[in-house]
């Protein structure tokens, strides 16, 4: 296996892996930007990104590629590998892949995290056809429709919240008879005429062809079945980060989220954190560039310090 030096490597391609490799480039550093699939992550399968400042609407594979073909034309070198951890070797870090090492003075991580699904057929087949994983990004194009929301923790509980003030009816569905979220958010819910709590429910299967028509759900309590008419199913059942092979290397909340503040720097020297992968509330387009700038610049910093 051959080492290849870099001033940086960044593992994940999606917005704050990008715009990592961007102001990476533009510092006059060396960049690797490594990804074990397609660059743009989890906004790729979103039709439309209304709420990104400065683009009026763009669908989500166009603004990845747009990100991308920027990467590309400023310098960065781009490979599709399998990271399969990072060895710290002081001001030096190894990247491991199924069949190289890379070498370079600084890592981001931008890995991101991946949704967590209800694995009920045609969920996947009617993302961007109603269903949907974020409420702040897609709850617009419901305005004055009925929507269902699906879980029982703080993000659930926001996103009917948010729902509520622009949809005609939203169904709150959640598997036990209480909530997990802060309780001053279950009460503001219970002040709203429009949200209805379906407690001790699962939805059992997702109904539509070329569009979200209902759901199918099941009391297990009473061991009921009801069809609702809905347009919008949120999914708010958590997240999953895509983290635990650099828990050697870096400290992790029980989550499984890398510990980092908003300078995006984590537990090792010369190791950063960029995007939904690191502990933060917010988990939005504009947060992950903001992550992606904020982690390359500590790192091109980190490089011109260790390096003189």
């Amino acid at each position: 296996m051959s080492n290849v030096n870099y001033d940086i490597i960044i593992i994940g391609a999606g917005t704050a892996g990008m715009t990592a490799a961007i102001y990476g480039v533009r510092s006059g550093k060396s960049v690797l930007l490594i990804e074990e699939k397609i660059y743009g992550g989890q906004i790729i399968n979103t039709p439309e990104v209304a709420n990104y400042p400065g683009i009026e609407s763009i669908s989500g594979t166009s603004f990845a590629t747009n990100l991308y073909n920027q990467v590309k034309s400023l310098g960065a070198e781009y490979i599709n590998a399998k990271v399969s951890g990072i060895k710290d070797c002081g001001n030096r870090k190894e990247v491991i892949t199924n069949d190289n090492r890379y070498v370079s003075h600084a890592v981001i991580i931008a890995t991101g995290s991946k949704n967590r699904t209800l694995g009920i057929p045609k969920e996947k087949e009617l993302i961007g056809k109603g269903v949907s994983y974020c409420a702040t990004c897609d709850g617009m194009f419901f305005k004055n429709r009925d929507v269902a929301v699906v879980g029982g923790g703080n993000t659930a509980l926001e996103d009917a919240l948010f729902l509520s003030n622009y949809c005609h009816k939203v169904y709150l569905i959640h598997r036990r008879n209480a909530f997990r979220g802060e309780r001053h958010l279950e009460e503001g819910l219970k002040e709203k005429d429009n949200v209805e709590f379906v407690l001790d429910s699962i939805i059992e299967s997702i109904n539509g062809e070329k569009q979200l028509e209902s759901i199918r759900v099941k009391n297990t309590a009473q061991n009921l079945y009801s069809e609702i008419p809905v347009s919008g199913l949120f999914i708010a059942v958590g997240q999953a980060p895509d983290t635990q092979i650099f828990s050697n290397v870096v400290e992790l909340d029980e989550y499984g989220y890398i510990m980092a503040g908003e300078d995006c720097t984590t537990s090792c020297e010369g190791i950063f954190a960029a995007g939904d992968c690191r502990t933060k509330t917010v988990r939005q387009l504009t947060t992950a560039a903001s992550d992606g700038a904020i982690a390359s610049l500590g790192a091109c910093s980190y490089v011109d310090t260790n390096n003189k």
